[in-house]
Protein backbone atom coordinates (compact mmCIF):
# COMPACT_ATOMS: atom_id res chain seq x y z
CA UNK A 1 0.00 0.00 0.00
CA UNK A 2 1.30 3.55 -1.05
CA UNK A 3 0.60 7.03 0.24
CA UNK A 4 -0.41 10.09 -1.95
CA UNK A 5 -0.26 13.58 -0.87
CA UNK A 6 -2.24 15.13 -3.48
CA UNK A 7 -5.00 16.06 -0.84
CA UNK A 8 -2.22 17.90 0.52
CA UNK A 9 -1.59 20.03 -2.43
CA UNK A 10 -4.73 20.90 -2.63
CA UNK A 11 -5.54 21.94 0.36
CA UNK A 12 -2.48 24.52 0.31
CA UNK A 13 -3.74 26.06 -3.14
CA UNK A 14 -7.30 26.37 -1.03
CA UNK A 15 -5.64 28.15 1.46
CA UNK A 16 -3.51 30.27 -0.64
CA UNK A 17 -0.42 28.85 0.67
CA UNK A 18 2.79 28.34 -1.13
CA UNK A 19 5.13 24.88 -0.33
CA UNK A 20 7.81 27.45 1.01
CA UNK A 21 5.69 29.08 3.66
CA UNK A 22 4.05 25.35 4.87
CA UNK A 23 7.62 24.62 5.12
CA UNK A 24 8.47 27.88 7.62
CA UNK A 25 5.53 27.79 9.41
CA UNK A 26 5.77 23.98 10.10
CA UNK A 27 9.43 23.99 10.90
CA UNK A 28 10.92 21.27 8.47
CA UNK A 29 13.41 21.15 5.60
CA UNK A 30 12.77 21.32 2.21
CA UNK A 31 13.75 17.93 1.51
CA UNK A 32 10.39 17.09 3.24
CA UNK A 33 8.92 18.77 0.62
CA UNK A 34 10.61 17.21 -1.44
CA UNK A 35 9.80 13.80 -0.40
CA UNK A 36 6.21 14.84 0.19
CA UNK A 37 6.13 15.97 -3.61
CA UNK A 38 7.23 12.43 -4.61
CA UNK A 39 4.85 10.38 -2.31
CA UNK A 40 7.37 8.99 -0.21
CA UNK A 41 7.63 8.82 3.60
CA UNK A 42 7.41 11.10 5.40
CA UNK A 43 8.00 10.93 9.54
CA UNK A 44 4.18 11.24 11.69
CA UNK A 45 6.46 14.11 13.63
CA UNK A 46 6.27 16.10 10.01
CA UNK A 47 2.52 14.82 9.54
CA UNK A 48 1.31 16.29 13.09
CA UNK A 49 3.82 19.77 11.97
CA UNK A 50 1.46 19.66 8.73
CA UNK A 51 -1.63 19.28 10.27
CA UNK A 52 -1.18 21.93 13.48
CA UNK A 53 -0.09 24.20 10.55
CA UNK A 54 -3.01 23.61 8.71
CA UNK A 55 -5.13 23.08 11.18
CA UNK A 56 -6.50 20.06 9.69
CA UNK A 57 -6.18 15.99 9.78
CA UNK A 58 -4.30 13.64 8.96
CA UNK A 59 -6.95 12.36 6.31
CA UNK A 60 -7.28 15.75 4.80
CA UNK A 61 -3.72 15.84 3.75
CA UNK A 62 -3.11 12.28 2.77
CA UNK A 63 -4.28 8.99 1.50
CA UNK A 64 -3.48 5.28 0.90
CA UNK A 65 -3.82 4.09 -2.63
CA UNK A 66 -3.46 0.30 -3.27
CA UNK A 67 -0.51 1.38 -6.10
CA UNK A 68 2.91 -0.09 -5.50
CA UNK A 69 5.79 2.81 -5.69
Amino acid sequence: MAVTYKKLFHLLIDKGMTNAELMEQAGFSANIITRIKRDQYISLDSIEKICKTLQCGVDDILEFTTEKK
